[in-house]
Parts: structure tokens; sequence; C-alpha cells
């Protein structure tokens, strides 16, 4: 609402009045939004194609190492986490990420180290900058051999 004041000035002053109940006020715009979207393919499959033992001597075995070989379909992936968990899948063990350079087609070997025999969970994440993609396996470490 706009009136004249009283005050001896005689200049017009304006009021707003809002019967909004948190005493915010309310901003109408109009005209257009533009904007652009850019779609990309990101990592759409990773699969873990192989899962080797790797042999060591008597004087090296103080962990079994274990070579997974991984492929991916889509993006090539810049990072590698490995988590490694109980057979359940459901406590986690170790958690290690690296960064990878993958420059033509999407085969990658990531070799672990796995402290004692047993059974155990992996999920094998490759990732870039807009996606991630996910494999899981489980695998039995027997002191030196995996199966």
């Amino acid at each position: 609402t706009t009136g004249a004041s009283s005050d001896s000035d005689s200049l017009p002053t304006v009021e707003s009045v809002e019967d909004n109940p948190d005493g915010g006020c309310h901003i109408y715009r109009n005209g257009y939004y533009g904007s652009s979207i850019a779609v990309v393919e990101g990592i759409l499959e990773v699969n873990i194609i192989q899962m080797t033992s790797i042999q060591m001597t008597e004087s090296q075995a103080e962990n079994s190492l274990v070579d997974f070989v991984v492929t991916c379909q889509g993006s090539l992936p810049t990072d590698v986490c490995t988590v490694v968990s109980d057979p359940t899948c459901q406590v986690s063990k170790s958690v290690v990420c690296d960064p990878i350079v993958v420059t033509d087609e999407c085969l990658l070997t990531i070799r672990r180290a796995f402290e004692e025999p047993g059974t155990y969970c992996i999920n094998i994440t490759l990732g870039d900058d807009t996606s991630q993609a996910l494999a899981s396996a489980l695998i039995s470490v027997n002191g030196g051999e995996s199966t």
C-alpha cells in the first residue's frame, strides 16, 4: 500500500504490508531460464575375470598376495578401491584406494595382500570424476594359495 505521510516534509512514503507469518518477503521474477546438460557415459560395468595367487618363497610368506584381473566397459577409470570384508560382506577389514592410469582398453591387474588364510568378500570399485562401478567376489585364501 502507498499513502502520503503526515510529516511536514510532504514527500510520499511507501509502506509494504505482508501477511506472511514468518516475516519473510516474496520475490517474483519473470523471464526465461536456460541451462545446458552434459550427458557422460560413465563406467558402465566392472567384472573380475581372474583371481591368481602369487607364489612366494618361504622367507616372503608374511602375506598372501592375490592378483585380480578386472575389466570394465564405458569410460576409463582414474582410481580403484578394494574393500576386503568378512565372508558376509558386512564387516570391513581393510580399504585400499589407488589412482590408476588406463590409456586404451579397460583391463587392469590389481594386487592385494592378505595377512592370514580365510574366506573374504572382495569389493573392487572403479571410479572417475563422474561415475563409479562395483564388482564383488568371494575368495578363499589358503596361506599362499587362493581359489
